[in-house]
């Protein structure tokens, strides 16, 4: 073992813990949405809110006003909001390779656009994962994927991506997650207010909610952006598409969500093209 190999283990293992705190989130969403029929802006806003007092009592930031901020809190604003109203129709795992797949073509252009150097591993690795999700997604007459929450984790993928690139230059991860989760918070709640729908509230969904937004949401982003300068982006949107398989699982185990075929060999695809795409 070199003794380069410990720094290499820990931010495996780093980066593997945030993967299931971000299949948590889609979980716990698709529970509190569907399970508990939350209406998905009040998910989305009990979510950041919990996110914001958690990360604001840790860090104690400088709320500021600047480009970076702004781009912050709406990019986060579009992925919570379009992720939460997803998953009325979207399982679990589903929702979570439609978001990844997104985040992986957006994060691919924007280094592309960069005149960042791609190895042909990782466009490979990339290929057969993405080849993955389109086994999932392809129609058939038998069934077929919503397109409204489809749509709208199309958008959740995006702000997503865009949110994951601004942390690769966060210079105080902690500071800069609860600065964005703050800022974010007004918007979200704008949303909710124009669309009406608050919804019954049960002490299961609240706790899901509450739980998403200062755990795997607030603790777990701050960890995210503590990474990412330490990825590459190529590198950063392919390790996250192990998180629709996370989801898949613990839909299966803890929602009772069906475990196709299909779904299985999507799983495979997926996982093979990021073995793929970050081996040597």
């Amino acid at each position: 073992m070199t003794a380069a190999s410990p720094p290499k283990m820990r931010l495996f293992v780093l980066v593997a813990l945030t993967m299931v705190a971000f299949a948590a989130n889609s979980v716990l969403n698709r529970y509190a949405v569907a399970g508990q029929d939350m209406a998905p802006l009040t998910f989305a806003t009990l979510r950041v809110a919990a996110g914001a007092v958690v990360l604001l009592a840790l860090a104690r930031p400088r709320l500021s006003l600047s480009p970076d901020r702004l781009a912050g809190a709406g990019t986060l604003a579009a992925y919570v909001i379009g992720f939460s109203w997803a998953y009325r129709g979207l399982a679990a795992g589903l929702g979570a390779l439609i978001l990844f797949g997104c985040v992986q073509l957006g994060m691919f252009g924007v280094a592309v656009l960069r005149g960042n150097t791609v190895p042909p591993r990782r466009w490979a690795g990339s290929a057969v994962a993405l080849g993955g999700l389109a086994v999932l997604l392809w129609p058939t007459e038998a069934r077929g994927v919503p397109l409204w929450p489809a749509l709208a984790m199309v958008i959740a993928g995006l702000g997503w991506a865009g949110y994951t690139l601004l942390g690769q230059s966060a210079r105080d991860p902690l500071a800069s997650s609860a600065v964005n989760f703050a800022l974010c918070l007004p918007l979200v709640v704008f949303a909710l207010a124009l669309s009406g729908q608050v919804g019954p509230l049960t002490t299961a969904g609240v706790v899901a909610a509450v739980v998403s937004g200062a755990l795997t949401s607030g603790l777990g982003y701050a960890l995210w952006y503590r990474l990412l300068p330490r990825l590459a982006t190529t590198m950063a949107a392919t390790a996250q598409l192990s998180v629709p398989l996370i989801a898949v699982a613990a839909g299966a185990l803890f929602l009772a969500e069906p475990l196709t075929i299909r779904l299985l060999a999507s799983a495979v695809l997926v996982l093979g093209g990021i073995a793929l795409s970050l081996g040597r």
